[in-house]
């Protein structure tokens, strides 16, 4: 197993992506641009803390945080563009609100941990 796989923020991050690619791919009315920046960014919330895990010192863990925690802003304005162009319900939007606010906590966390 490897380290970042063992972190309660991957894991709430993997399934936060997971969530919302799902989302997406059963969505055909969304626009394709916001559904391939969002997916992109969605994915790269999990990768660029994946990659921070295996960094070696701790100023290229923390720039691999912020990263990791810049897109998930991203996906949270894109969250919502969607709400205010009407693409998304409100439960669902709430719902991954909540969780973005969540892991982005949880990012800054594990920024702190390495200052």
């Amino acid at each position: 197993m490897f380290d970042f796989e063992k972190l309660e923020v991957y894991q709430v991050a993997r399934n936060l992506n997971r969530d919302v690619l799902k989302y997406l791919l059963s969505d055909s009315q969304m626009d394709g641009s916001v559904k391939d920046r969002w997916k992109h960014s969605s994915m790269n919330t999990v990768l660029l803390l994946a990659e921070g895990v295996g960094k070696m010192t701790d100023a290229d863990k923390r720039a691999s945080f912020t990263s990791a925690r810049s897109a998930v802003y991203e996906c949270v304005s894109l969250l919502h563009l969607a709400s205010d162009l009407s693409m998304i319900d409100g439960a669902t939007f709430k719902d991954l609100y909540d969780r973005y606010e969540q892991l982005s906590k949880m990012l800054l966390g594990m920024y702190r941990s390495k200052t």
